[in-house]
């Protein structure tokens, strides 16, 4: 098991548990209770950076793994620390507006395909050799 794979992981859980405390900060502050998942505008961008970001940790964390377990553990990491800095540029831009999400998204989206496509190669050689 890769430290480095696992501190990646590690901290890409600990952004998550950042993000659900905002919605709950949120919540408070455009008094929105739970279940209610609509109201204030600003509320429902807090809302969504978590939504998606759960949405994008199911794709990213397999394909992390296996990237660092067919490819590189040390590069697994390095691609997926750029995955983890999109997701923080991505919810700092869409808490101010939802028109700066791109750049963060892009960049979480562009890291997550580079570690599933490494994967998928380093799979296909693998059987290939064996």
């Amino acid at each position: 098991m890769s430290p480095w794979t696992s501190l990646i992981t590690a901290l890409t859980l600990l952004l998550y548990l950042v993000i659900t405390i905002n919605v709950g900060r949120a919540r408070a502050k455009y008094k929105v209770p739970p279940p209610q998942m609509t109201g204030d505008v600003d509320f429902e961008r807090v809302l969504r950076v978590q939504q998606n970001t759960l949405e994008q940790m199911v794709f990213f964390l397999p394909a992390l793994w296996l990237f660092s377990l067919y490819i590189n553990p040390l590069w697994g990491a390095v691609i997926g620390a750029i995955w983890l800095v999109g997701r923080v540029a991505y919810a700092w831009g869409y808490y101010q507006a939802a028109e700066k999400r791109a750049i963060g998204f892009g960049i979480s989206a562009l890291s997550g395909i580079v570690l599933l496509l490494g994967s998928l190669v380093g799979i296909i050689l693998s059987l290939v050799q064996s």
